[in-house]
């Protein structure tokens, strides 16, 4: 444990204790864990040729701060140069002018060039998993939510407007010259404000007539760029490349007769979600939705230590991904991540959205983690209706490769292979001679063409996906599982306190980096309420929903 005197300046210290007698978040985090971040920890992002820098062991504190009280670059700098406790955390002499606000974003970019974004976050860790406050072989818990960018959401015409105005914006910071030598007057009016400020057509026929305008337009800036009397290096600038992409997903382009024709491309022939630009200021956010919200961004899933009630619930991992991804993809990284850090759990609470029969089997023999989590009910047409034959009417041998159906009926086909996901599968299907004529078919399949389809996973899969589902109903299973609803209070803290919910930066890399900055600060308000003893706080009810009420 540090001590208040060390690192700090006598007159810093006398004055903070006078100011705050009974101490502070940032002087307690000074006195239980001294300066927390040491300079030869970043050592590599930072040369050595020169004169002395700022500390960028300072810089990484000060980037922390910023999220426990989520204040601008401008503000964190301000509090450096101006308060009290923030020099005590610092242990800065209270004459120290501080530094200016721009030395943060190069500091941010020196850990992104460096690949040290989530240093920060693993140099808590370790110094707490010396003080015994975070181990290995516990329990811990996983959830995720969206984030949204730092870009205003378009609609489709507004968002082909911006993305060549952005390119011509681009290209006249670049070489305004090459740019006047051939640009069509026309355009200084037509691109020069926000595509969003002023108001679109209302007709269908004027806004595809626009679109149409559009489309001509940047097809002939990207000619323009790419003739040989061009610049070459004005292919290289980030706002072409966009614009390029963009014109290849939303436009078809064909030619008839010496006519040039172009169109939007259809719905169904746009490229998946995934690999679709939906803002050309942000070019790796993405568009997604999930239980009727649609967002354009990312996903962040936070990880928490959450073994004992007498030790601080503390964050222990940070995965960003586009909003697409799917939350399975991660658990992988995830306990990869973990098991470096040298905290990897025993068991590990998710919910039905990472879950799959292929986790739950190899997770516990591969990695030695117990995956407490949900499956997904089966969601066969009989079974949602609780009526007729469902899977487990069948007799499946494994063996022979065959179903029994309930009359008694023997499987033809027997095909092995992927679902939808990408995952094992295997199809048994019954020949539609063996079907038709069948008394009880109306109970088994809905199919007027073929026999009845059974999708199963393979024999060890399968047999596991019964055994989980009759167990999540138990209630020693549900006791179990309820300590991992404490994560979503975690993600409140986050969002409410870091503003985690909208990211401050743009790109995925940056963005991450937030995510890091943010999960490191609600660890340290966490150590502040766990050194100070206060209480968690209660889940709030409202009191309509208190209310007993018979139904």
């Amino acid at each position: 444990m540090g001590s208040a005197s060390v690192g700090v300046p006598d007159g810093t210290s006398a004055v903070a204790h006078a100011a705050f007698p009974k101490g502070c978040l940032a002087m307690r985090i000074r006195d239980q864990l001294g300066s927390v971040f040491s300079n030869e920890e970043f050592r590599e992002a930072f040369g050595d040729r020169g004169r002395p820098g700022i500390s960028p062991g300072q810089l990484a504190l000060v980037s922390v701060l910023q999220f426990v009280e989520n204040l601008t670059d401008r503000q964190a700098a301000h509090a450096v140069r101006a308060r009290i406790d923030v020099k005590y955390l610092l242990g800065l002499e209270l004459t120290d002018p501080g530094f200016d606000f721009t030395v943060l974003t190069g500091f941010r970019q020196r850990l992104l060039d460096h690949g040290l974004e989530e240093r920060v976050l693993d140099l808590l860790l370790e110094r707490l998993a010396g003080q015994g406050l975070v181990s290995a072989g516990g329990r811990q818990r996983t959830d995720s939510t969206h984030v949204l960018a730092a870009v205003r959401r378009l609609n489709r015409l507004e968002f082909i407007g911006e993305t060549l105005r952005a390119c011509l914006e681009a290209l006249s910071a670049a070489s305004a010259q090459w740019l006047v030598s051939w640009m069509d007057p026309a355009w200084q009016k037509r691109y020069g404000a926000r595509t969003d400020a002023y108001r679109l057509p209302s007709e269908r026929s004027e806004r595809d007539r626009l679109a149409r305008q559009i489309a001509a337009d940047g097809y002939r800036l990207l000619e323009a760029v790419h003739t040989s009397t061009a610049p070459t290096w004005l292919r290289e600038i980030p706002a072409v490349t966009v614009l390029r992409t963009v014109w290849i997903q939303q436009f078809t382009r064909t030619v008839t007769d010496g006519v040039q024709e172009v169109g939007w491309r259809g719905k169904d022939d746009l490229p998946p979600g995934r690999a679709l630009i939906a803002s050309p200021y942000d070019p790796q956010a993405r568009y997604s939705h999930k239980r009727g919200w649609a967002w354009t961004g990312y996903k962040v899933h936070l990880s928490e230590d959450c073994t004992g009630s007498g030790q601080p619930h503390l964050i222990t991992h940070v995965v960003t991904t586009d909003a697409t991804a799917n939350d399975a993809t991660v658990v992988d990284a995830v306990h990869d991540a973990l098991t470096t850090k040298s905290l990897k759990p025993a068991e590990h609470l998710l919910d039905s959205g990472y879950t799959s029969a292929e986790l739950l089997l190899t997770a516990p023999v591969e990695r030695e983690i117990c995956v407490v989590a949900p499956v997904r009910p089966n969601s066969t047409p009989q079974q949602i209706r609780s009526a007729g034959f469902g899977k487990s009417a069948f007799a499946i041998n494994w063996q022979e490769r065959t179903a029994t159906c309930p009359s008694g009926r023997t499987s033809r086909y027997w095909t092995v292979g992927l679902d939808n996901n990408g995952r094992d599968a295997i199809r048994i299907r019954f020949a539609t001679t063996t079907c038709s004529p069948c008394p009880v078919r109306d109970q088994c399949t809905r199919s007027t063409q073929y026999g009845r389809q059974l999708t199963v996973r393979p024999q060890g899969q399968d047999a596991l996906l019964e055994r989980v589902r009759a167990e999540q109903t138990t209630k020693a299973w549900k006791e179990r599982y309820a300590a991992r609803a404490g994560v979503e209070g975690t993600i409140h803290q986050a969002v409410a306190v870091g503003g985690m919910r909208r990211t401050r930066y743009r790109g995925l890399a940056k963005t991450h980096l937030g995510h890091v900055l943010t999960a490191t600060a609600v660890n340290l308000i966490r150590l502040d309420a766990w050194w100070t003893g206060t209480p968690l706080a209660q889940t709030r009810t409202s009191r309509l929903a208190a209310l007993e009420l018979a139904t």
